[in-house]
């Protein structure tokens, strides 16, 4: 086992979780990635379209931005790494860009994704119509309804949306229906998962490719603290991909806790809850072996969260990793407590949040952080697509238009 954090060892695992666990269909592709996908990388001339394109068409480095009035309220120091300024609205354009430049050059003509908040959709169509290149995008029948703007713009991009009708017509529903599609087209098809989720190679794949998000943090923080290390960094977690990249190069640093925030939905208890880590047991989802919330005969257990994006019922490996070692703090927040956080940042600080990156900032209210702390939220996302659930969910709120009760 290699002695970081970070990565996987050669088999994929972290720990005991990871690996690849596909149909034969599969194999020569997963193979494939699994033989190619480090060497490709490490190509000078894909780093410098990568980072050129990072640079020009995403729009990267986002900023690190003191939240002045929020760290007042809570007397600590709250910066929060803005990857809701990316191109697209959220951070899922990083893994795209660098998946898309792989299938590339592994000779891919048609790309397949699945989405759940439709962010990773819509940077999927995005990338695709960039290169030119065929794109299908599966999603959840209920997620499309609560995501419709996100529907239209992967449509307006030139990608087919297919719905997923099984199940809970969520997150899970639809990777399943992306699997089948890749086990029919095993040829020509790349399959761009969008999370730290999947068979060996995927969870380190995109890992890598969002690292850039703290690779920047610690950059930044140096900058303006003299440090570049926070003392805590926190980020929301579904599958994880946000948090995998907010968290990666603090992961062999002793001193950064790190804090993931989970969704508890009605709450943890209430069998309406996606908070894997205090729900879940070791099981196989989707390719690899991580916690997933699952009966004792192990049939999935249907998730809920208010936001799309954690609608999910497993963790990638890594975060079952680093649950399991101690090394990451796993948290959870409820749809009303993301909600007040939410709006809190909203009324405090001019910016609406995704509701997946406000389960993380509802922390603020159930923990206590000291004086001198400074905190690093990545702040996964913009609300935009989410205004529907705060028109809705949120109506009360809406018509509150004290900014000091917040």
């Amino acid at each position: 086992m290699i002695n970081t954090y970070q990565h996987p060892d050669e088999r994929g695992y972290y720990g005991v979780f990871g690996g690849a666990f596909i149909p034969e269909m599969l194999h020569r592709n997963v193979e494939e990635l699994q033989e190619r996908y480090l060497q490709i990388m490490g190509e000078a001339s894909f780093q410098k379209e990568l980072q050129e394109l990072l640079s020009d068409y995403v729009g990267r480095p986002t900023p690190l931005y003191l939240a002045v009035r929020l760290s007042r309220k809570y007397g600590t120091n709250i910066y929060l790494k803005r990857e809701d300024l990316c191109h697209t609205g959220a951070h899922k354009i990083n893994n795209t860009i660098g998946q898309i430049l792989l299938a590339e050059r592994l000779g891919k003509k048609r790309i397949i994704a699945e989405t759940g908040a439709g962010q990773h959709g819509v940077a999927t169509a995005t990338v695709c119509a960039l290169k030119g290149v065929e794109c299908v995008v599966f999603m959840g029948e209920k997620d499309i309804q609560r995501q419709a703007p996100n529907v239209a713009r992967m449509k307006m991009l030139g990608a087919k949306v297919v719905p997923a009708t099984s199940g809970s017509k969520t997150l899970k529903d639809a990777t399943n229906e992306a699997i089948r599609d890749w086990i029919n087209h095993p040829g020509d098809t790349h399959y761009i998962i969008g999370s730290v989720v999947g068979p060996h190679p995927y969870p380190d794949m995109v890992a890598r490719f969002q690292s850039v998000i703290s690779a920047e943090i610690r950059k930044q923080l140096k900058e303006k603290t003299g440090s570049e290390l926070p003392t805590h960094v926190l980020a929301c977690v579904g599958g994880g991909s946000n948090a995998a990249g907010a968290f990666f190069h603090f992961l062999d640093e002793p001193t950064v806790e790190i804090i993931a925030i989970e969704a508890a939905g009605h709450g943890v208890d209430s069998g309406m809850s996606a908070a894997t880590t205090q729900l879940g047991l070791p099981g196989i989802l989707h390719g690899s072996k991580s916690l997933l919330m699952q009966t004792p005969d192990g049939q999935v257990v249907e998730p809920h969260s208010i936001s799309a994006g954690l609608d999910y019922p497993g963790i990638g490996p890594m975060h079952a990793h680093l649950y399991a070692s101690g090394r990451g703090t796993f948290l959870s927040a409820t749809d009303e407590e993301a909600l007040d956080a939410a709006f809190e940042l909203a009324r405090l600080e001019g910016i609406i949040p995704a509701l997946e990156t406000a389960h993380a900032l509802a922390i603020l209210k159930k923990r206590k952080f000291k004086e001198q702390d400074r905190l690093v939220f990545s702040l996964s996302g913009r609300g935009d697509k989410d205004m529907s659930t705060y028109m809705t969910a949120g109506a009360e709120r809406m018509d509150k238009n004290d900014h000091h009760s917040y």
